[in-house]
């Protein structure tokens, strides 16, 4: 059974319906932030505050991971990264940065959650037998100086990008939203794919209530709304 947040709606093509359809104030529970890739990041900036009003703050780069960010609240322990290649590591080894560089408009490109005490969830998922890599540390520096720390896990197989990968911060890391600029909400994060069943199970499997949607494709939809209107994206 469907928990009351988890729904499927079977009409396919349900992603070509108004925006309005998604207004449904449906975010994941341990969502922790969404991430909008861009091949240039002040192109990013530029692209949500043009249609939220709100201005996203530089964050910091990935050392090694040829990335940087731009940060913005959601409200509370949520957030949106704006993700760009970083100029400065052309030759990272990281799959994410040409995919970047090859995008020519802004859109979503993952999610990630918060399952708590990461060790304890990667055990959890382990004797059910999902695949995963992790918990791997991860960290940035941010404009301050300050050394933000994390574990990330990621599952063998993320559902085509629908499925996020999963966060732990360190005790003594602030929460990117705490200090990010405010003023924009998350009203709607949804996933379209295909199979909603088969989707559905996995999320079950791991404990997460993302809304799901019968479609053609697979992807992403979100809906951010600010003081000046409302950002609809899509992966």
């Amino acid at each position: 059974m469907l928990s009351r947040r988890q729904f499927v709606i079977l009409s396919a093509g349900a992603f070509a319906a108004p925006s309005a359809l998604f207004a449904k104030n449906e975010v994941p529970a341990l969502l922790d932030h969404i991430l909008l890739g861009s091949s240039d990041l002040q192109q990013g900036i530029d692209f949500v505050a043009e249609r939220t009003g709100v201005r996203a703050t530089f964050g910091g780069v990935h050392p090694g991971r040829g990335t940087q960010n731009a940060l913005l609240s959601l409200g509370e322990r949520r957030y949106l990264e704006i993700i760009a290649p970083d100029p400065a590591q052309p030759d990272a080894k990281n799959p994410l940065a040409p995919e970047l560089r090859s995008l020519k408009a802004p859109r979503l490109v993952g999610w990630a959650a918060h399952p708590g005490n990461l060790q304890a969830f990667a055990e959890k998922i382990r004797a059910a037998h999902i695949e995963f890599k992790g918990p791997t540390a991860g960290s940035r520096k941010r404009p301050d100086g300050r050394l933000l720390q994390w574990q990330t896990l990621n599952l063998g197989d993320d559902a085509s990008g629908l499925l996020p990968f999963f966060i732990e911060w360190f005790a003594d890391s602030p929460h990117p939203s705490a200090d990010a600029p405010k003023g924009c909400s998350l009203v709607s994060l949804a996933a379209q794919t295909p199979n909603p069943a088969e989707l559905v199970a996995k999320l079950e499997s791991l404990n997460l209530d993302l809304a799901v949607r019968k479609g053609n494709d697979s992807r992403l939809h979100a809906l951010i709304t600010g003081p000046k209107g409302t950002l609809d994206i899509t992966s």
